[in-house]
């Protein structure tokens, strides 16, 4: 290169690095001559000053250009405010920010674009009608109350709004004739039943999306003519339309390739009159009423690429509905989706291009065909929930290396792999439960192949022998769900050097693992660890570093010694469930900074000692269980306030002593009180009937006590619940866990038995009348049997007996027709048992004991003998008996001490009296 080329180039690239900065500069002028008109600017800062939170800095600073503020676009030309971007944010410990919209915002005549979603605002102004020149209006998720104000058909150059309030009428719209987008989603529209024939007022609408809004069925007063509508998309989700609805959406098939129908009311066949959308790329008809089979007219729907039908009652084969399908649908279906009583697979590989596979939870039986690995593209594969059968070997998955997602749980299914197999793809969620994985009893060796799955769930697989450490070491760098449960593993776990701080979540129950439970396990959010054979001291806990765990479960293990005195740092922690265990000594302390946790279950250990103060700030108790260890002391009176939510509290096999305290009748939520087993004296609280979660009949009751907690941290966690965690109630005499043969939701009751009780039975107890059990039995109450026992109809199971209770049986009790389980045994009552059918079904051992209690099953009550002659006085004289000597004694009495008291009394009349003796006398 000679000297003169040199210098050319030099100058070349000086000139292109000048013209470079000058166009940077250029650029920059442009912005900075951007300036806002003063009168907008004090508009913008008063609208701000009501629409930021007062405890945060504000995003518009002062002594900078409002041009530049966050949100705030103006014009290049007008230097105008065309442009409000300020949708809402989640502020920690506020939740989302508070805002009203300031009247200084009429200031902004020239406002085209205002965005102010997702905060908490509290109406729709009217002065919004005059921002004449607004096209785009986003209320979404703001929760706004009341109507929406008509001022806003003024506004004619509306392209789209969305709210979220109440409408009684829909006729505002019917002037914004240049709408093109229309978003009204979770609006209450429930008595707006003319908004069919709004939308036909609105030629150049595209977009009309009102899921969610409780829409009722359209009303045609007219038949509708063909439409030269320009409609692209309808969402109309979740709301009351029929069938009627398919009238309307034919007249707009020319254009729509987007419909959303799913959630309501459509019900009959699918009309044929879908096949004339010739556009449909999207259709969605789940969760209706639809039934018989797929029309022949989808086989022209070519451009369909999703077809969803789940939650319905579709018909027929579905090798006939993919080979209508796949007439002209080849190279574009994504998604045929599921269907109730869809039967055989095959044929389905003819979609090349096909991506999600999805048809769980169906009536779907024979095999998976191996033609289904030719699918090259599939990223989804569910069959989970069917009646599949047949074995899956690799042929199945040749050729899906794009495969993220597989699902095929709860099927008759065997996965018969090679040991050296290497699966073409990896995957982010694999899903095998409930199957058989394979012929080889040992960890499925395929498995280690998978480097990047946020899932792993092979429970209930028949799986056996131990786990491979390569399954924790491969782990350590993920953040993973794990799902080993109900399996035969066992052995020992090794105490391995991984780190697991962002393990969301690890399920090891109903396995025969053994040995000291490892360390990096504490490290995991979620750890379910229960019915295995673990053992030794869990001191170890207090090493771990991960301080956002929410479920710990090691019940029904054999772990032993004391707790640590380290929970001041689990104060996420959600469930704590150590019950079935060889624990001893006191509660720690610490135990009170569990502030939010909703469970607490340590039954069936050797924890001893009174219960400490500070568990009164476990504020949020929804279960209590303390059944079956040494606890000693008076039952703590801060109980009854302390746990507003508490629905389980079991005491029983305790040591506790003293009187139950009133306080306990403030628990309203409570569906069991389990005191039995302990030395609790004096009488039974009057105000029982204060319980209100017994004083009702819960013929809906949900059937669990869900104990909601997360297995993760952030927006990678998961959210789950545990469906109320393991505790047991004593019913029927026997001993039952309420995880698995107990529905909480419906078993109401109380249990004071194998106490020292005494007193009667309030009367109160018969305010009661949602509870399902009542045990008494085993203490010292006297005095009669409620008379009103009868109105507690739920009643299933009774027992009073081991009792000093007298008196006869009320007849009330023949009115609780659901009473399975009787036991008034071993007390002194008398009289004849009552004739009701319910009573006369327990044999004689429900009422033994009672020696002067008769009647069936016991010997029949016999009349006493009397005198015969007595008999034929009676007969003759019916008036003159016993009582009516009685009485004509004790009126002699009564009248001569009657005369007698009168004359001590009163002076006048004894003169009287005796003077008029005297007189007889002289006379006679």
């Amino acid at each position: 290169m000679n000297t003169s080329t040199g210098r050319s180039l030099k100058l070349l690239n000086a000139l292109t690095v000048l013209l470079m900065l000058a166009f940077g500069l250029n650029s920059t002028l442009g912005q900075t001559m951007t300036r806002c008109i003063e009168e907008e600017r004090r508009a913008l800062v008063s609208f701000g000053s009501s629409l930021f939170h007062k405890q945060l800095p504000t995003p518009w600073p002062n002594g900078e250009e409002c041009c530049q503020w966050k949100g705030v676009q103006c014009s290049n030309e007008t230097s105008h405010v065309v442009g409000l971007r300020m949708p809402g944010e989640v502020i920690p410990g506020i939740g989302y920010e508070q805002s009203t919209m300031n009247p200084s915002l009429i200031e902004l005549q020239q406002l085209e674009h205002l965005d102010l979603s997702s905060r908490s605002l509290t109406e729709i102004p009217h002065f919004l009608g005059s921002l004449s020149n607004l096209r785009y209006l986003n209320l979404s998720s703001t929760n706004v109350s009341g109507t929406v104000p008509v001022e806003l058909g003024k506004l004619w150059h509306l392209l789209s709004g969305n709210s979220y309030t109440n409408a009684e009428t829909l006729e505002w719209l019917s002037n914004l004739t240049s709408l093109e987008y229309l978003d009204l989603s979770m609006m209450n529209l429930s008595r707006v039943h003319d908004w069919l024939h709004v939308m036909n007022r609105l030629p150049k609408l595209r977009i009309l999306r009102l899921g969610g809004c409780d829409l009722p069925a359209p009303i045609f007063s007219s038949p509708l003519s063909k439409s030269d509508s320009t409609l692209e998309e309808i969402v109309l989700h979740g709301n009351r339309l029929t069938s009627s609805i398919v009238q309307w959406l034919f007249n707009h098939g020319r254009t729509l390739f987007y419909l959303d129908l799913s959630n309501n009311h459509l019900d009959g066949l699918i009309p044929e009159a879908f096949g004339s959308m010739n556009f449909l790329e999207f259709v969605d008809l789940s969760h209706n009423l639809l039934e018989g089979g797929i029309p022949n007219s989808f086989g022209s729907l070519c451009s369909l690429r999703v077809l969803n039908l789940i939650g319905n009652r579709i018909s027929g084969q579905l090798e006939t509905l993919i080979e209508m399908l796949s007439k002209c649908t080849q190279n574009g279906l994504e998604s045929p989706s599921s269907n109730e009583k869809m039967k055989p697979l095959s044929n389905v590989t003819k979609f090349s291009l096909l991506k999600v596979l999805d048809l769980s939870n169906n009536y779907l039986n024979g095999t998976i065909p191996e033609i289904i690995g030719n699918l090259s593209e599939l990223e989804t594969l569910n069959m989970s929930g069917n009646s599949l059968k047949g074995v899956i070997t690799e042929a199945h998955f040749s050729k899906l290396s794009k495969l993220k997602y597989l699902d095929l749980s709860s099927n008759t299914i065997l996965l018969n792999f090679h040991t050296d197999w290497t699966p073409p793809f990896q995957l982010d969620t694999i899903r095998l439960n409930s199957l058989n994985l394979g012929s080889s009893p040992g960890f499925p060796a395929w498995i280690r192949t998978q480097n990047d799955y946020s899932e792993l769930d092979i429970s209930n697989a028949s799986i056996s022998g131990t786990i491979p450490t390569w399954l924790w070491d491969g782990l350590s760098s993920k953040s993973c769900r794990i799902n080993l449960s109900h399996n035969q593993l066992s052995g020992k776990l090794q105490n391995l050097s991984v780190a697991m701080t962002s393990f969301p979540g690890v399920d090891l129950s109903f396995n025969q693992l053994e040995g000291p439970i490892p360390s990096f396990l504490w490290e995991v959010t979620s750890l379910d660890l229960s019915n295995n054979a673990f053992s030794g001291p869990i001191s170890s806990l207090c090493t771990r570093r991960n301080l956002a765990n929410t479920l710990l479960d090691l019940s029904n293990n054999q772990l032993s010694g004391e707790l640590p005195d380290c929970w001041t740092t689990f104060q996420s922690l959600l469930v704590l469930d150590l019950a079935n265990n060889n624990f001893y000594g006191k509660l720690p302390t610490s135990m009170g900074f569990l502030y939010i946790i909703r469970a607490l279950q340590l039954r069936h250990n050797n924890f001893s000692g009174e219960l400490p103060a500070s568990l009164k700030e476990c504020s949020k108790l929804e279960v209590l269980d303390l059944g079956g260890n040494e606890f000693s002391g008076l039952i703590p009176e801060w109980i009854g306030d302390s746990f507003p939510d508490l629905k389980v509290i079991s005491l029983r096999m305790n040591n506790f002593s003293g009187t139950i305290p009133s306080q306990l009748c403030h628990l309203q939520r409570t569906h069991i009180v389990d005191l039995s087993g302990n030395t609790i004296s004096g009488g039974i609280p009057k105000c029982l009937n204060n319980l209100t979660a017994l004083t009702k009949r819960d013929e809906n009751s949900n059937a669990t006590i869900r104990v909601p907690y997360t297995s993760g941290l952030g927006s990678s966690g998961s959210y789950g619940s545990v469906f109320y965690t393991e505790s047991s109630l004593n019913w029927q005499g026997k001993v039952y866990e309420y995880k698995s043969e107990m529905n909480l939701g419906y078993v109401k009751c109380i249990d004071l038995s194998n106490n020292a009780l005494s007193g009667e039975i309030p009367a109160e107890i018969t305010h009661l009348v949602g509870l399902v059990s009542l045990n008494l039995s085993w203490n010292g109450l006297m005095g009669h049997i409620p008379s009103d026992i009868g109105d507690m109809e739920e009643l299933n199971a009774l027992d009073v007996s081991r009792n000093r209770l007298s008196g006869e049986i009320p007849t009330s009790l023949t009115k609780i027709d659901r009473l399975a389980n009787l036991n008034l045994s071993n007390n002194n009552l008398s009289g004849r048992i009552p004739t009701g059918t319910q009573l006369l079904g327990f044999d004689a051992a429900t009422y033994a004991g009672n020696p002067e209690l008769c009647g069936l099953p016991l010997e029949d009550c016999h009349e006493e003998e009397t005198n015969p002659q007595h008999g034929n006085d009676e007969e003759e004289d019916g008036f003159i008996t016993r009582g009516f000597y009685i009485s004509m004694a004790l009126g002699f009495v009564v009248g001569i001490w009657g005369v007698l008291v009168t004359l001590m009394l009163n002076k006048s009349w004894r003169f009287k009296y005796f003077e008029f003796f005297s007189a007889v006398y002289d006379w006679l």
